[in-house]
């Protein structure tokens, strides 16, 4: 793991990831958990995105909350944020060897073979067509493909491609971490891939004052194609990054204001998403339409999959 990962480990804002850890944040403070606390007397800085108990004397950044809150090693807990929260470090490639050395930066050329005729091993189909219920034209539209790693890890290859069309990035998924394998992590990226704003071809597609989704992940974005609608996905809550937002001011500035809509994640970081959309929005001279979930569905691909069944 690389210094640079580090560092964006730690710049993940904290009060986000207390509550991806499972404290209740209210007005910058929460309980400690790691004394018996009646009072919240463990505190947040966003300024200097650290936390401090006044109290029992716990304190540190997001990496030494995570190893704390989760009893991880560092390098476990760095591993636990960038899977939680989407984050790209730098490890071993994943993807299916090729013969060719590792590049320093995203090849294209070097993947895009594994997508031009997609298949889909059974544990894939399982969890996108059984547990997640998508339209599998959804998941032809998507290029969605799998793959199995020598040591018989099954793995879910997620295409990120620009307004173009063109291969920027690619996401690994492993199918097996809620089942087994929990010491793998749950995404791996390919050296050098650029995975922000996901679905961005669905953008040339858009017609005068059409309605555009705003989805937290790629799981909600095929739930929202599947229900029909035009939709793009924010990568994590935690990552709409100066690229990105320069890259949706470009496209209002070519297209026009978009008729944005969102569901928001049932969860701190997914209401933080949306009033940091908002803010963008705001930013486009347009608005985003909120739209509320059903009690108990923590995000809208749950709400989909528990309504919806497709052969």
């Amino acid at each position: 793991m690389e210094r640079n990962d580090i560092q964006n480990l730690r710049q993940l804002p904290i009060e986000t990831v207390a509550s991806r850890l499972g404290l209740t944040v209210s007005r910058h403070k929460a309980l400690c958990p790691f004394h018996a606390d009646s009072h919240p007397s463990l505190t947040f800085s966003t300024s200097r995105n650290t936390f401090r108990c006044y109290a029992c004397g716990a304190h540190g950044d997001t990496i030494a909350l995570a190893m704390q809150q989760l009893g991880k090693n560092f390098r476990d807990a760095c591993q636990w944020l960038a899977d939680e929260h989407n984050v790209i470090i730098t490890t071993s490639p994943t993807e299916p060897s090729t013969g060719i050395g590792k590049p320093s930066s995203f090849d294209a050329k070097r993947y895009i073979r594994f997508f031009e005729h997609p298949e889909l091993s059974e544990p894939a189909r399982r969890f996108l067509f059984e547990e997640r219920k998508l339209d599998p034209r959804v998941v032809r539209w998507c290029r969605l493909t799998s793959w199995r790693d020598k040591g018989g890890t099954n793995w879910l290859q997620i295409p990120y491609y620009d307004i173009a069309g063109r291969l920027v990035g690619i996401q690994n998924r492993n199918l097996d971490h809620s089942i087994k394998n929990r010491k793998q992590p749950r995404f791996r990226f390919p050296q050098g891939a650029k995975c922000g704003i996901y679905n961005l071809p669905i953008l040339a597609m858009l017609g005068e004052g059409e309605p555009l989704f705003i989805t937290e992940g790629a799981s909600d974005c095929w739930a929202m194609l599947s229900s029909g609608h035009k939709a793009i996905a924010i990568p994590s809550a935690t990552l709409l990054g100066k690229a990105d937002r320069q890259l949706l001011k470009d496209f209002v500035a070519s297209y026009g204001p978009l008729n944005l809509h969102m569901y928001p994640d049932a969860d701190f970081p997914g209401e933080k998403l949306y009033l940091d959309l908002v803010a963008l929005a705001n930013d486009l001279h347009s608005s985003i339409l909120r739209h509320s979930l059903p009690p108990g569905c923590k995000d809208y691909a749950q709400w989909y999959a528990s309504n919806h069944t497709h052969q």
